[in-house]
């Protein structure tokens, strides 16, 4: 089975990954259902990996394939830009811990490395 098919249901996992871990990026989900495994949290999360399966899609112009999404996250909702590196990491706890034999150190290494271009570009515009 392809790894994205794998992963795409883990939807608000690392969101609530995120929230235990760091309780700080709660204060931008303040209309949300925190609780764990809510529909909110669910279909935020479902959003978060959509994004990034379609950012994977346009690699080679992720700068115009995120632009909306930058704007939106500095200009409109200003989340403090430490947060995209937070939730990068709890992505890959999440992988780490529902695909241990999937997600080896070079697939580790190459999401670390794809999830940080991704962070790099949603907090340019911040600048």
């Amino acid at each position: 089975m392809d790894f994205w098919k794998k992963i795409i249901h883990l939807d608000g996992q690392s969101l609530d990954r995120l929230f235990l871990s760091f309780p700080q990026t709660k204060t931008y989900f303040s209309h949300f259902d925190l609780s764990s495994g809510s529909a909110d949290i669910q279909a935020h999360g479902g959003k978060v990996l959509s994004a990034i399966g379609n950012a994977a899609s346009h690699f080679d112009d992720l700068d115009a394939a995120l632009s909306s999404l930058s704007d939106l996250h500095a200009y409109n909702l200003r989340v403090d830009p430490g947060n995209f590196d937070l939730l990068s990491h709890t992505i890959q706890v999440v992988l780490a811990s529902h695909l241990p034999s999937d997600f080896t150190p070079e697939v580790q290494a190459a999401w670390d490395k794809y999830l940080s271009k991704i962070s790099e570009v949603l907090t340019s515009k911040y600048r």
